[in-house]
């Protein structure tokens, strides 16, 4: 059954609206799903406790009704909306309308989508990751040269503009391209305290680990007393046990910063 009713096409910012109408009639106590759990620190994070399949299902219901009227700067101009409102669930909608469009997204509107990260819109692990994974990370493959931006973008003032940095390449290092950069971002970026960036960073070089597990393991012992531990914890997950033991001894000696950082079984 269909989350909403097939409805007429509308502008951008009344099919907004409208989303936002829908999500909230499908709000639940929090008891049932209390999504903000998962959220420790978050600021002015709001939740409808929808899950994330009915959020799915609005966003291309919206797109079926849109698809043939809409040119994706429309589209664009609905996420826009979308991305901005404090619900959780709304902004989920907007990026999973977007990412509809993605075989019509440009090299130019990646711009507009670092701008959804530096103001705060996604100033949150769950949007920032998946904008990355499902608009910035697939038009980087489309267009490889882009990816060079990340270089700056792991430099930003924002912090979610540098996590989007090394988790926008994780679609990439999948493929085994781009892990000469996606090692300079992780260098650039060692140095980050937020543990956040420290769990993308662990979470990019496991996934380049994936396609070449020498060059990781080299580069674990060759930079490792400069990485965060968690980073490093991420990083060596599909590693055999003995090896793990081995490269986290390797990159423990020498450490001088006298942080003790443990993991967590979740990669957030």
């Amino acid at each position: 059954m269909k989350v909403v009713q097939r409805r007429r096409a509308t502008t951008p910012a009344r099919a907004a609206a409208r989303a936002r109408r829908d999500l909230a009639r499908m709000a639940r106590p929090s008891g049932a799903f209390d999504a903000s759990r998962y959220f420790r620190g978050a600021v002015d994070l709001g939740f409808f406790n929808v899950g994330s399949s009915r959020v799915r299902a609005l966003a291309k219901e919206m797109y079926r009704t849109h698809r043939d009227v809409w040119s994706v700067d429309a589209a664009l101009a609905c996420a826009d909306a979308l991305i901005r409102d404090r619900h959780l669930e709304v902004k989920g909608a907007g990026i999973e309308m977007m990412a509809c469009y993605g075989h019509a997204c440009e090299p130019r509107i990646l711009p507009s989508w670092k701008r959804w990260l530096a103001r705060g819109n996604s100033a949150n692990w769950a949007t920032t990751d998946a904008i990355c994974g499902m608009l910035i990370g697939p038009l980087l493959v489309r267009h490889p040269s882009l990816a060079s931006q990340m270089r700056g973008w792991a430099r930003h003032r924002n912090m979610w503009v540098r996590r989007a940095s090394a988790v926008s390449l994780i679609p990439l290092v999948r493929r085994g391209l781009a892990l000469g950069l996606a090692y300079g971002v992780a260098r650039t970026l060692h140095p980050d305290p937020e543990d956040l960036i420290q769990k993308a960073v662990g979470w990019m070089l496991r996934e380049a680990g994936k396609t070449d597990a020498r060059q990781l393991e080299r580069y674990l012992r060759s930079n490792g007393t400069r990485i965060p531990r968690v980073t490093v914890r991420y990083a060596i997950e599909r590693f055999p046990p003995a090896k793990r033991r081995a490269l986290l001894k390797a990159t423990k000696a020498g450490r001088s910063d006298g942080r003790h950082l443990t993991d967590s079984s979740t990669h957030d």
